[in-house]
């Protein structure tokens, strides 16, 4: 008897230290280990402005935050948070200006290894716009995993500059302080144990959606960051929202439903649909669109079923590599649609059928209508006249062949109009706006006359003239938006809701598995990172939870494809542009969540990356991954 109480004290003992290990490795992970030191970092983590100066006009497009005690708010604020300006006197500021590590463009040090020398880089710079110094020192700082201190700095951006516009590469308008709220929501929700969250901000930018920032008319209600419990950051679904529908879209088989609250769901055969869906297009390394090469992958005689898995990336396929088919590895990771950007370019029932019955992938398929001159009848240099009558029906025509094949195909979940058309490639959209929405909206009425029992979808660029959607698309169902904000996630969702009232599809998402200089790894990890951060957002404002409006996403994409550098025997690591992404510049192929490895065995070697597996985790998860996040609850709570 002693003996066995012995023996099970022991276990027991051993359990313990086990959860004791654990719980503390836990919480390592759930706080950020700074990576460098500052010579003042204020306060505490949270301001309370209130102490140090007066709101004016909360709501109001005369809105501003006037300082009475600016001495008092410095040094609350800290170095590198306005209006503390002690980074000039901060020792290694002084060693690394010594020391010629500062030298350069300030824009050299976005998206760097050592977000060290980028906080140090902004937040000493002169002549640069104060909201969006603001805002890059706070990214340094975000990147530095001085978290508490990144948000006070994105939040002093909302709180002294609200107003500030910047622009993108593509000369489009930029608002640091939405950004700065997204980001904020981002660190809170990923490092609870820090007990911080934003409360009661709103940013609304009237006329914000064309491409003119002088119209924009700014109703800025900063709200507050304040302490809170971490279990308050953890997300939970509202099922009381999700009770009485008040409208039902769609037929038995695929309806879209809104509830009395707002929220919008997905129902496929009764049951709540997420959309996990993802862009597959195995290009066969060497063929290009711009070179006339590329080939329907339905019909072109690849077999997807015989896609095998470089395990050890060698390059090779090994005796125990045997094949197992994309629409597996899809299964397996979650994915339960894909999308298909043009009916006439990805054709074969076949496929599409078996991909159904065998795996329960769905098909969210789509007309280009005009994008890229495609279906119009003009040239690409021509481009598509959405005002031309004529051009009009030869598009309308081809949308109604779609409709008219697939509208009884099980595996159809949605139609999709365009591919960001709204950004003007090779048609009128961008410059004449209104004719092409107007257009877009005879189509889906056209489309609910054939067919009224699937969802009508448009991709769209963004939020770009998102107003004039809303205006103008009443019969189109759903919002889809191609959009590559960054890992924080869109920042769109009450945008969306408040003009439009429409759900909303990220129809496409994504980050590049390569970065300047840095290991493969690296690079992988910051992709899965970018990924984890955009899907979390996406999940959040689903039914049930935040704004409600949201239906899920389409992931671009499953494999790298090499002709976007218009070089398709190359795998380019030129950068492209810059952009939200780690290392500051996208690379386009390389935003698979699979690889080609070296492409000897293209299109049938897939690599996969960490992302492919972060995905797995969040769309499918195994019995250990569903006990992690128990145990990341536990470990939250008890930090509570």
């Amino acid at each position: 008897m002693r003996k066995a109480f012995f023996i099970s004290a022991f276990i027991f003992a051993i359990l313990a230290a086990v959860a004791v290990w654990g719980f503390r490795k836990s919480v390592s992970v759930l706080m950020p280990q700074a990576q460098f030191d500052l010579y003042d970092d204020g306060l505490g983590q949270v301001i309370d402005y209130a102490n140090y100066g007066v709101f004016e006009n909360e709501g109001k497009a005369d809105y501003r935050y006037k300082i009475t005690d600016r001495s008092g708010l410095a040094a609350a604020a800290g170095e590198g948070v306005w209006p503390n300006t002690q980074a000039y006197k901060d020792p290694v500021y002084k060693e690394l200006l010594k020391d010629n590590k500062l030298n350069g463009d300030q824009w050299s040090f976005i998206g760097t290894d050592d977000p060290k020398l980028s906080f140090y880089k902004w937040a000493t710079l002169s002549g640069e716009n104060a909201g969006v110094k603001q805002f890059y020192i706070s990214l340094a700082l975000e990147e530095g995993l001085l978290t508490a201190q990144a948000i006070k700095g994105y939040f002093s951006v909302i709180v002294n500059y609200p107003k500030v516009v910047s622009f993108t590469y593509w000369n489009t308008p930029w608002y640091p302080s939405v950004a700065c709220a997204t980001n904020i929501k981002y660190l809170t929700r990923k490092y609870p144990l820090l007990g911080m969250k934003l409360v009661d901000e709103e940013i609304i930018i009237e006329n914000g959606f064309d491409q003119d920032p002088t119209n924009d008319i700014f109703r800025i209600t900063p709200g507050r960051v304040v302490e809170c419990k971490p279990r308050e950051l953890l997300e939970r679904e509202d099922y009381s929202r999700l009770r009485d529908v008040k409208r039902r879209i769609g037929g038995t088989h695929v309806a879209l439903l809104q509830y009395a609250s707002g929220d919008w769901q997905f129902e496929v055969d009764g049951k709540p649909f997420m959309l996990k869906g993802i862009a597959y297009a195995p290009t066969k390394i060497g063929e290009s669109p711009d070179e006339g090469t590329l080939t329907d992958w339905t019909r072109s005689g690849f077999d997807p079923y015989k896609v095998w898995v470089d395990a050890n990336r060698n390059n090779m396929q090994d005796p125990d590599e045997k094949s197992v088919g994309d629409f597996k590895l899809m299964q397996d990771m979650g994915v339960n649609a894909i999308r298909v950007y043009d009916h006439e370019a990805n054709s074969n029932k076949d496929i599409f059928a078996d991909l159904y019955k065998r795996y329960g992938i769905m098909v969210v398929m789509g007309d280009l209508l005009g994008t890229y001159s495609i279906g119009s009848g003009v040239s690409w240099y021509r481009g598509t006249n959405y005002a031309d009558l004529s051009q009009q029906e030869r598009l309308k025509a081809r949308v109604r062949k779609m409709v008219e094949a697939y509208k009884n195909e099980p595996y159809v979940l949605m139609w999709m109009l365009g591919n960001e058309t709204n950004y003007g490639v090779a048609n009128s959209s961008k410059r004449f706006p209104r004719p092409f929405y107007a257009f877009v909206n005879e189509v889906a009425r056209m489309i609910k006359e054939i067919d009224p029992d699937h969802p009508v979808a448009l991709c769209n660029g963004d939020t770009l003239y998102l107003d004039i959607f809303s205006e103008l698309c009443p019969d189109v169902d759903i919002l889809g938006m191609n959009s590559y904000r960054g890992w924080h996630g869109f920042g769109m969702w009450q945008d969306v809701k408040r003009l439009s009232g429409k759900p909303v599809i990220i129809t496409e998402f994504g980050a590049p598995a390569h970065l300047e200089g840095r290991p493969g790894a690296d690079a992988e990890e910051a992709q899965a990172e970018y990924h984890r951060g955009a899907w979390s957002d996406i999940l959040y404002n689903t039914a049930g939870y935040g704004s409600g409006n949201a239906l899920g996403g389409i992931v671009f994409e499953w494999v790298d494809e090499w002709w976007k550098a218009y070089e398709p025997s190359l795998h380019d690591t030129h950068k492209q542009w810059p952009g939200p992404v780690k290392g500051g510049w996208f690379y386009e192929e390389w935003l698979g969540l699979t690889s080609q490895g070296d492409g000897k065995h293209s299109p049938y070697m897939r690599q996969l990356r960490k992302s492919y597996y972060a995905y797995k985790e969040m769309w499918n998860p195994d019995i250990v991954g569903k006990l992690r996040i128990l145990w990341y609850n536990i470990v939250v709570y008890i930090c509570s």
